[in-house]
């Protein structure tokens, strides 16, 4: 159960230059599933890696009513892992700038983000680790095409813009039903998100709930969705700043796939992949 996750994991983080020789990681501990699955698997590579990199776990306690302090210093004290609570409540400030009926994600996304960038460097970090998996990043993809009108995920490794901070997801190949099984066999303390959560209105939900669906219906369609973004073709889409079509000597019509090549990638993909499920 577990060892698919290491070696979705294993390989995302070589493929992305995640994690180097040297490093000390920053993992951003939430309480829920996806987080402490993080942990576990940079834990077991921290032994297991041919490099050396320090952990440390951090979490952000944004002063949500009946958050339980206790829970997450008792699963790491228990568990041995250096870390700290940051105390910082974003809670009040977003429930006072967000209009009734409005979402908070989007404020409560970048006041938390600032307040882990200005930690990590306090702590020193190089790397802040977070815990989006592959469906995560599926259902940003989506939302930035339905609502943004732009053809944009997550970063598996991202710098942030003043380049004081590098962010890295090393559960990007990971699908999450495998954390969900995992997080079930390890009986995790989950903390849930009463902040954010509970929301009817998001639209995130219903991106993920179309993504469960096709799944459903089409087992390996998400991997084929999740490789077709390290497989692009710039000729064949509609970016002028990403490709000179004026410019551009002849391409011709290889990219055009025909019936029989599409089903054959899609094959292809289920194959090459079946490792991370």
């Amino acid at each position: 159960m577990f060892r698919p996750i290491v070696r979705g994991a294993a390989r995302a983080i070589a493929d992305f230059d995640m994690i180097e020789d040297g490093d000390r990681v920053m993992v951003c501990l939430s309480g829920g599933k996806d987080s402490y699955t993080l942990l576990d698997v940079l834990l077991h590579l921290q032994k297991r890696a041919p490099i050396r990199f320090g952990l440390v776990a951090v979490n952000l306690d944004q002063g949500q009513p009946g958050f339980p302090k206790h829970v997450l210093p008792e699963y790491l004290s228990a568990l041995g892992v250096e870390y700290s609570i940051l105390e910082r409540d974003t809670y009040r400030t977003v429930q006072a700038k967000t209009a009734p009926g409005q979402t908070t994600c989007t404020l409560c996304s970048r006041l938390r983000r600032g307040h882990l960038y200005a930690h990590a460097r306090r702590l020193g970090a190089s790397k802040i680790a977070l815990g989006h998996h592959r469906e995560d990043i599926l259902e940003t993809l989506f939302m930035n095409m339905f609502f943004g009108a732009r053809l944009k995920a997550m970063a598996p490794r991202l710098t942030s813009d003043d380049g004081s901070n590098v962010v890295i997801r090393p559960l990007a190949y990971v699908p999450e039903a495998a954390i969900v099984r995992y997080a079930e066999a390890r009986a995790f303390p989950i903390i849930p998100c009463t902040l954010c959560g509970a929301q009817p209105n998001l639209q995130r939900v219903v991106v993920g709930e179309m993504l469960a669906g096709w799944e459903r219906e089409h087992p390996g369609r998400l991997n084929n969705i999740l490789r077709s973004l390290g497989r692009v073709t710039p000729s064949h889409l509609l970016d002028r700043e990403l490709y000179d079509f004026a410019g551009a000597a002849a391409d011709g019509d290889t990219a055009f796939d025909t019936e029989a090549l599409a089903e054959r990638e899609f094959l292809v993909g289920l194959e090459e992949l079946a490792v991370l499920d």
